[in-house]
């Protein structure tokens, strides 16, 4: 840039065996850049913006002038390391993100959901910890929650879910030969999937679990797409489940308000050709820079066994969320996954039918869909009923919709997952 010429001049050419002195020129910026400079990337309106702004390397008007990122998204993102504070970020070198995630060979055929009966009301709330009904409501757009209560448990809301998908489905139980539970709260420790897949009756089926929090969902089913696309498999399960009021802290009024329990499920089927496909596009992100963010942390405590040896006995502390950052990672990270996944897909969105995001937080979905100019009467939505139900929360509200007759065949759903990791995932769904 023209602004560093000046300053360059100044300092001998340190290398003579490169090839230009252009070359070392930009190599010595460079390591002036990285070494002696903090870089810090704003992103307008309220970190929306796909183009960063400019800034300074040495204040507004420093002796290098106001330099401009020119990276490409993809790898000007990367810059980008979320800290919990988010008071700053680091730069660190990526590759841009080339591979075009798109079709998968297979297609949705059949969706189920499941909660527990007993509901927890924001007015029960205002008896349970100091907050009010309007307070929720006016910040988070939730009005209640299901909550498990040990009547039951989650593989039964698990097995109702995927009972109802398959019988949506038009399959026999026989049919299915992949089950894949999304939950970061299984009933047992070594996975749901194995279960599910036996009560249910796929009893040929290899089943397994996965956890990535609330983007779970979206990474199981682009998992069992890669699966079916294979050619291995034909039709598989996708259930996305989780039982988050059991790991609240009920005295903490910033968390215990947003959780919920419950299920959805849905069928996959493998197609032959890439006009029947209906996963159009993908993308997932992981940032395990920001894992402070939100986090079920692991608390175990020591234990003697026997005259010589101490191991520690396995326990978790409540779930602990920095929401304010969570809320700024979602509204800056989520529409640029969807924009990746819908460029993959090569769908405008315009031409996106429904938006249907994780059930979090209505003021994300707000800003989401005004991102991309999607009404919000196009935005699928029913945390105002259950809350967030983390792996749940986006085969859930898809199942209402598809269930009242709104999502029909052949409507272009694109939806995104966002949680603990941190991780995101999104995906472009055509139905039936």
């Amino acid at each position: 840039p023209a602004g560093l010429q000046a300053p360059l001049r100044a300092f001998p050419h340190p290398r003579k065996r490169c090839r230009s002195q252009g070359e070392t020129r930009m190599k010595f910026v460079a390591a002036i850049l990285f070494s002696c400079i903090q870089v810090s990337f704003a992103w307008s309106p309220a970190g929306l913006s796909l183009a960063p702004r400019t800034f300074s390397a040495a204040g507004q008007h420093g002796r290098f002038g106001t330099l401009r990122p020119v990276l490409p998204l993809a790898s000007s993102r990367t810059l980008g390391k979320l800290s919990c504070t988010m008071a700053q970020s680091e730069v660190a070198d990526a590759p841009v993100r080339n591979i075009k995630r798109s079709k998968l060979m297979a297609k949705p055929i059949g969706i189920g959901k499941a909660a527990p009966t007993p509901i927890i009301s924001n007015k029960d709330m205002e008896d349970i910890v100091e907050t009010t009904d309007e307070w929720i409501m006016t910040r988070t757009g939730i009005g209640s929650r299901h909550c498990l209560d040990g009547t039951e448990t989650l593989r039964d809301l698990e097995v109702r879910a995927a009972m109802q998908a398959l019988e949506d489905s038009g399959l026999n139980a026989a049919d299915i030969d992949l089950v894949v539970v999304a939950t970061s709260s299984p009933e047992d420790m070594f996975g749901d999937a194995p279960y599910v897949a036996n009560m249910i009756g796929a009893k040929d089926a290899v089943a397994f679990d996965l956890t990535a929090a609330c983007s779970g969902f979206l990474f199981a089913t682009v998992t069992a797409g890669q699966y079916l696309s294979g050619g291995g498999y034909k039709n598989a399960m996708v259930i996305g489940a989780d039982a988050l009021s059991r790991w609240v802290d009920w005295s903490d009024r910033n968390s215990c308000v947003l959780f919920g329990d419950g299920a959805g499920a849905m069928v996959l089927t493998a197609v032959d050709t890439e006009d029947e496909a209906g996963i159009l596009g993908f993308q997932m992100i992981s940032d395990g820079s920001g894992h402070q963010c939100l986090k079920l942390p692991y608390a175990g405590q020591s234990q003697k066994v026997g005259p010589k040896h101490t191991t520690m006995k396995g326990s978790y502390d409540p779930i602990s969320m920095a929401g304010k950052d969570v809320y700024k990672f979602a509204t800056r990270e989520v529409p640029r996954v969807l924009e990746e996944a819908l460029a993959n897909a090569d769908v405008k969105p315009e031409d996106v039918d429904w938006l249907l995001l994780h059930q979090a937080n209505i003021r994300i979905m707000e800003v989401v869909a005004q991102r991309f100019g999607i009404p919000m009467d196009k935005v699928l939505r029913n945390l105002d009923e259950y809350g967030n139900t983390s792996a749940a929360s986006i085969p859930l509200a898809l199942a209402e919709a598809v269930q009242s007759g709104k999502v029909k065949k052949g409507d272009i759903v694109a939806t995104a997952g966002f949680g603990a990791g941190l991780s995101l995932g999104a995906a472009v769904i055509r139905w039936g």
